[in-house]
Order: C-alpha cells, then structure tokens, then sequence
C-alpha cells in the first residue's frame, strides 16, 4: 500500500504560507517526518500539514484552495 499524507482536519488546504511566498514542497521532494507540506484553514486557524512518514513526494491529490475532509488523503509518498 502507497504511503500518504492526510488532512488532520477538515477545512481549505493551502500549499503555501501565504499568496505570495512559494509552496511548501513540489512533487518530487524529499520530505521527513515532521516536514510541513501546507496548512488546513478551519474559521480563520490555520494548522500545519506534517508528513508523518519520510519519503518523496509522487505526487499531490488536491489543489490549491480544495476543500478537505478529515482523514483526506493530500499526497501520495513514494
């Protein structure tokens, strides 16, 4: 089975701190555990997303801005 990062809670999930900076990670990088990947915005709190696995990143499952349920899978590792 494929490793994955998963949304801790629902909400808008953010590959970037803010509009204008770069994103977390792009597929294809390297993560460690405890890497941020993005952030999940639930009511104007924003909660960084961890990997909780070390791994590359195959490849994102959501964009930008998409709406998560908790337990979503975000990205696939490789």
């Amino acid at each position: 089975m494929a490793k994955q990062i998963l949304s801790p809670l629902p909400g808008t999930f953010y590959r970037r701190p803010s509009p204008d900076q770069p994103v977390y990670k792009n597929e294809g990088d390297s993560v460690a555990v405890g890497d941020v990947i993005g952030l999940v915005e639930v009511m104007k709190s924003f909660n960084e997303v961890k990997a909780t696995e070390a791994g590359k990143i195959a490849k994102f499952l959501v964009e930008n801005e998409d709406a998560v349920m908790a337990g979503q899978p975000l990205a696939d590792l490789a």
